[in-house]
């Protein structure tokens, strides 16, 4: 059996998926979209359960919402398990009455009925039961409180027993249905009636696919002459439908709910009173991450670099160095491996500890509900520049990775703003240069490691900002978008999620150590080591001189006019991580110790933090310009994105390098 697991947005559904599942199963990407497709063998070989995203409705605003119903169109399906979170019932329940039409056999989870009962809500599962026909079963998926009773009951449902739940939605609407189910072949497999609803609810995804079976002329009379007779009432029809759903519910409600007491302040909203707030939410929101570099490169992430820096530096290299004698390895190989790999590799990895903490403060933002409220703190700030909140959370993401911040501007329905926010997407500071900003705040700003790459990120966010204003007012105008975003309650989150979320991040990280930094720090290790006079030449005389010295001179006005500097951007361009293995293995350094104690030679402070800022803005890595070009099926943006980066990045770094000169720095 294929069984599809359905619901609004943080109602459990994670948490009931894994339980049921034991454990649960990527298979990559749903198709042409960002959202995970997540599939798990059912306790009791059941079957699969297959984690539809979490939507409002199955009528689509965007590409990822648009997977629920592409699903329900076009693959086989038993039945379906729709979880509903009890103190938010009505707002839930417009998908269910959806998921209800369908006419596949349904059960419900009645979720979070603890929460409900706090806030006075009683919800009857039997009388629900009798009003929706179909089995509810009350559960409390973070504890498996209910959950097993969920299995028993998905065994009792028959799967080829259809569904006949039906709403009356007044005669002229009835009428327009049952027109349009007679225009249908015979042989259509979908639910007829399903069908003709979501087309007179709007729904695209169905009325591409009636328009293989019906003439779109046809179509469009059928739903304009429906439109007119129904504009005495409201003004449109999915307006139509949505109102005689909604009077339908309040029906369910007043017979299978009850509000004992009146809803108190809960610890979300009083929480919500500081963080959400017009006017404290955005330092709240700078705190939490000061806090958050000042643990990652301070107070924890450090020292366990440190310690990791320490032993690549002594028994693994001393290691590797006694194994290579003893086989009798040639000199260039010994080089190759400790100066070039170890060097380059380890250069990089050394930071991970570092990585790895970020991604796990990042996770526990994510899981404790707190995510949710930075895009609502930061809309009215972003609609002031020609976006909407929704668009900070891909530039969330971005810290991450820029890749998956990216594709995740998929939720964002407008076309100029969803192509606004990929543009934009790779100023956000990625964990790839944080390897660059640890090697030199380590060195160069010792007391001050967390403000300074807070600043960084910041002044990313900040530029991103100027910029959307700049390019929503001139190259990319549209209208004004609506922004809507759920806010979870407050959970604290499991260590096992945490875990597992820290992994699924950082692990992209390491499999970078073992294919760009491999091969990217070999390639970088010959062209030091080789030059226009042969092999084991002076580093000044290799091709890798020869090659950041083209540059060199460009980058004299912003303080790093160096070959070196210059040869270390531009294999930056692979992946940024590859600036830190690159620099390694220029200065013949075989650790990070090493690297720190040679580095005040080249650079001072400030044409530290001018590199440091060049680092995050100039041109995004090789694969985020591959998904930039897949994302916007465009050439001509994908340029664009390339060099206003360019221009930004010497522009920005020429304002602090010559500026902080003036100022006497």
């Amino acid at each position: 059996m294929n069984i599809a697991l359905a619901g609004n947005p943080n109602t459990g559904k994670t948490s009931l998926f894994n339980y049921l599942t034991n454990s649960y199963e990527y298979v990559g990407n749903w198709s042409g979209v960002t959202v995970e497709k997540k599939v798990g063998k059912l306790k009791g070989d059941l079957g699969l359960l297959v984690d539809l995203p979490g939507i409002y409705s199955l009528n689509p605003l965007s590409k990822d919402e648009g997977v629920a119903t592409n699903y329900l169109l076009n693959e086989e399906i038993s039945m379906i398990l729709n979880i509903v979170d009890s103190s938010q019932l009505k707002r839930n329940l417009f998908l269910t009455l959806q998921l209800l039409e369908y006419g596949k056999p349904l059960l419900i989870c009645l979720n979070m009925i603890d929460v409900a009962k706090s806030r006075g809500i009683e919800v009857d599962p039997t009388k629900l039961a009798q009003k929706l026909s179909c089995p509810v079963l009350p559960i409390i998926a973070r504890t498996g409180k209910g959950c097993e009773e969920v299995i028993k009951e998905l065994t009792k449902l028959k799967t080829d027993q259809a569904v006949d739940f039906r709403i009356d939605y007044g005669h002229l609407l009835e009428e327009a249905i049952e027109r349009l189910i007679n225009l249908l072949p015979d042989d259509l497999s979908l639910p007829r009636r399903w069908l003709a609803i979501q087309f007179f609810e709007g729904n695209q995804l169905v009325q591409e696919t009636l328009t293989k079976h019906i003439d779109k002329e046809k179509l469009d009379s059928l739903y304009q002459e429906l439109e007119e007779k129904i504009k005495t009432e409201v003004k449109s029809l999915p307006q139509y439908i949505h109102l005689r759903r909604s009077q339908w519910l309040d029906q369910v409600f007043q017979e299978s709910v009850t509000q004992s007491k009146k809803p108190e302040k809960t610890l979300t909203d009083r929480i919500d009173q500081i963080v959400s707030h017009r006017l404290l939410g955005i330092p709240v929101f700078l705190l939490i991450m000061y806090l958050t570099f000042k643990l990652t490169f301070e107070w924890v992430g450090s020292p366990l670099s440190d310690l990791l820096g320490e032993w690549m530096e002594g028994p693994l290299t001393e290691t590797v160095l006694l194994w290579l004698q003893a086989i009798g390895a040639s000199t260039f190989i010994q080089d190759l491996i400790t100066q070039g790999i170890i060097a380059g590799v380890g250069g990089v990895l050394v930071f991970v500890p570092q990585i790895f903490m970020l991604f796990l403060l990042i996770s526990f933002i994510e899981d404790s509900g707190y995510m949710a409220r930075v895009s609502v703190v930061m809309d009215r700030l972003m609609e002031s520049v020609g976006l909407n909140g929704k668009a900070f959370i891909p530039m969330i993401i971005g810290f991450g990775c820029n890749v998956p911040g990216v594709m995740a501007a998929r939720t964002i329905e407008q076309p100029k703003e969803h192509l606004l926010t990929i543009i934009l997407n790779p100023l956000m500071s990625c964990s790839a240069r944080l390897a660059a900003y640890a090697l030199f705040v380590s060195v160069f700003f010792e007391e001050n490691q967390a403000i300074i790459i807070l600043s960084l990120y910041v002044l990313g966010i900040v530029l991103a900002l100027i910029l959307a204003k700049i390019f929503s007012s001139t190259i990319l105008k549209h209208e004004k978008s609506v922004f809507v975003v759920e806010l979870p309650p407050y959970r604290a989150p499991r260590l096992a999620s945490l875990a597992r979320h820290t992994w699924e991040k950082g692990k992209g990280f390491l499999r970078k150590a073992g294919t760009f930094i491999f091969a990217g720090s070999i390639i970088i290790w010959l062209l030091s080591y080789a030059g226009p006079s042969g092999f084991a030449v002076e580093m000044d005389e290799s091709f890798l001189a020869m090659i950041g010295g083209v540059i060199a001179p460009l980058l004299i006005p912003l303080g790093f006019g160096t070959w070196q500097a210059g040869a270390a951007l531009l294999t930056g361009f692979l992946a940024k991580e590859v600036v830190v293995s690159t620099m390694s293995i220029i200065y013949s350094v075989a650790d990070e110790d090493a690297l720190q104690t040679i580095l005040p030679q080249f650079f001072t402070p400030l044409q530290a933090y001018s590199f440091m800022a060049f680092i995050l803005l100039y041109i995004p890595c090789l694969a985020t310009i591959a998904v930039i070009r897949k994302e916007t099926a465009s050439a001509k943006w994908t340029w664009f994105s390339v060099l206003y980066s360019m221009v930004v990045a010497y522009l920005i770094s020429l304002i602090i390098y010559q500026g902080g000169k003036l100022l006497g720095f």
